[in-house]
């Protein structure tokens, strides 16, 4: 995996405004925020996407968003929130290394701005799909 500077926060070689650190997870402010309190968690294990990180590492992201979601809302005053992770360039990732965004909405408008272009998932389609998803999982091939 490239250096990123992602990998350069983690390692103290450029600075931040950290929020929470322990020895698996490092949230701090977003440089260029959508809206006020715009905070990344992210691992400190390299990995691009959220397929590649450990279940360890997983599992301490998802032990303290919840956590770092509520401290944010109580400290910006902000209704609403919004969590994002993007995997991979075409999914408009920008930086290479797994991060999750919390993003405080505000009644302004501030915050993420979403289109959502829904479809419809046939019968038959869905079956298959869901067979093939299930079929992954429990042959062990979902795994790390």
């Amino acid at each position: 995996m490239a250096e990123t500077v992602f990998a350069k926060i983690i390692a103290g070689q450029l600075p931040c405004f950290r929020i929470y650190e322990d020895a698996l997870v490092l949230a701090f402010l977003d440089i260029h925020p959508l809206s006020r309190g715009h905070t990344l968690v992210i691992p400190k294990e390299p990995a691009e996407t959220l397929d590649q990180l450990s279940d360890e590492a997983a599992a301490a992201i998802g032990r303290v968003l919840p956590r770092i979601s509520r401290a944010v809302l109580r400290a910006t005053g902000a209704p609403a929130y919004n969590i994002l992770q993007n995997n991979g360039r075409l999914a408009h990732q920008a930086v290479m290394h797994v991060h999750f965004h919390i993003i405080p909405k505000y009644p302004d408008g501030s915050g993420l701005g979403i289109g959502w272009p829904a479809r419809t998932l046939s019968q038959e389609d869905g079956q298959e799909l869901a067979a093939a998803i299930a079929a992954h999982l429990e042959h062990g091939s979902a795994g790390r």
